[in-house]
């Protein structure tokens, strides 16, 4: 077991430091560029989408598609798995090891990563399917094999889908679950084995209500666990509102010089701050993985390209919105030098404030977050379970990925989380590749959006 951990660990340091710097940060340049600045361009288009759905919910908007959802539903599932405990842990975790100037490379990992995800949202439309079932599904396994036929699609495709399977719907809900467990634990003294329990029984329920309870909780959830961050960050930034020029300059400085900022990581370098910046970044925004857009899939909207302005959003509010709470109050309250890492040092900067109040507030926006994340990510893994066995094993799923959450909040076994962040990566090798071959139709996706649909639909400009 240990050896295999130790080859585990050997072949993530690997992806992490390299392939992904390579694959995530060199596609998200090809895609701006080949899409001319789209996440620049387009992000006008992009609000407007997103929030001029507020008030178009619930399903009627779908025209009675089975497994269909409106556009918010589909970005606010998107949202519940993107925003999820890497805001909170990962941050804070790029922040100790890396220094300040890691978030400067999640910034730049995020920014580059809305021209991809646009690309990955406007293919997820183009080639999403209606099953035997007669529900609307889709996602990377439909663009692979639409960018390379035959066997090598297959395979690609099929590879792809046991990746983020195994990733999200078993490993990594583990993993959410976990954070959930020892968050409680830590701020109530709640024993981690009920908190699984508990965490386990509502996702199930949610789980066997199919894609439309699944829609209805995440567009529920997510706008109230955002406000809520938002609010209990904000006040915590105010308050220490003399220290927020210094944390921008030390994100910005310590991303090139991190050993020249007081008060940084120990043996930060500017390699340890851009691969722990672009690493962090891809488990918190996603953009590249593959993972969300089998929620902008099954959106029911009348052009792919309007989804790609959606999800660029969903990007936006994972990494310059939440994540970049959680960086400012870890740094305007100086608590990097303390040593701790992941949930604990968030915990312990939010305390500077609320005092025993900064765990019970990390716990239950950790709770949101993670809980959130778990429905995310079943709903991802369904897509490929229903694409790689058929409809009808759609429910032993729902019960594996149920206990799998339960499992998880258990205890924290190595072997498993490393093999939960080595799938992520290796996720992203085929989703990209896929990506490259099909440039050429999302770029004619964006000219026929532009040359065709804004000039009959005046009204959108």
């Amino acid at each position: 077991m240990e050896t295999l951990n130790n080859f585990v660990l050997t072949l993530q340091g690997y992806l992490a430091d390299y392939i992904l710097i390579i694959l995530l940060l060199g596609g998200g340049l090809w895609f701006t560029f080949k899409l001319n600045w789209i996440q620049i361009k387009g992000f006008k288009e992009g609000l407007r989408e997103t929030f001029g759905g507020l008030f178009k919910r619930n399903l009627s908007e779908t025209g009675g598609q089975a497994g269909a959802m409106s556009s918010f539903q589909a970005l606010a599932t998107a949202i519940a798995a993107q925003v999820g405990t890497g805001n909170i842990a990962g941050a804070a975790t790029a922040l100790a090891v890396g220094g300040p100037g890691a978030i400067f490379w999640m910034w730049i990992a995020a920014f580059l990563g809305m021209a991809t995800i646009f690309g990955e949202a406007v293919m997820a439309q183009r080639t999403k399917q209606v099953g035997e079932d007669g529900e609307v599904t889709g996602g990377p396994i439909y663009y692979i094999m639409d960018a390379f036929h035959g066997p090598v699609g297959k395979y690609m495709a099929g590879a792809f889908a046991i990746l983020i399977t195994l990733a999200l719907g078993f490993m990594g809900n583990a993993v959410q679950s976990n954070s959930i467990a020892s968050a409680f634990n830590t701020a109530f003294g709640i024993p981690q084995w009920i908190m699984g329990v508990i965490v386990a029984a509502v996702s199930l329920y949610v789980f066997l209500g199919g894609t439309d309870r699944i829609a209805k909780v995440t567009e529920t959830i997510v706008p109230f666990m955002a406000a809520v961050y938002i609010i209990g960050s904000l006040v915590v930034i105010l308050v220490n509102i003399k220290m927020v020029p210094y944390a921008f300059y030390s994100i910005v400085y310590g991303a090139f010089a991190p050993q020249a900022i007081v008060g940084g990581a120990a043996g930060a370098t500017m390699k340890l701050a851009l691969t722990k910046g672009v690493a962090r970044g891809l488990f918190s925004n996603e953009a590249g993985m593959g993972s969300t857009p089998h929620a902008h899939a099954v959106a029911k909207i009348d052009h792919p390209v309007k989804q790609g302005f959606v999800a660029m959003i969903g990007v936006f509010i994972d990494t310059f919105v939440i994540l970049n709470l959680t960086a400012l109050v870890i740094i305007v309250t100086q608590s990097i030098p303390t040593g701790l890492r992941g949930t604990a040092l968030s915990q312990y900067a939010f305390s500077t404030l609320y005092g025993n109040g900064g765990n019970i507030f990390i716990a239950v926006c950790m709770l949101f977050f993670a809980f959130s994340t778990i429905i995310g990510w079943y709903f991802f893994g369904r897509a490929n379970i229903k694409y790689l066995f058929g409809h009808k094993a759609l429910k032993p799923y729902a019960f594996l990925a149920a206990i799998c959450v339960f499992l998880g909040s258990l205890a924290e076994v190595d072997l498993v989380w490393n093999m939960a962040d080595c799938f992520n990566s290796l996720m992203v090798i085929p989703n990209i590749i896929a990506l490259f071959f099909l440039t050429d139709k999302i770029n004619k996706s964006k000219a026929d959006y532009y040359d065709n649909y804004l000039p009959k639909h005046p009204e959108e400009k």
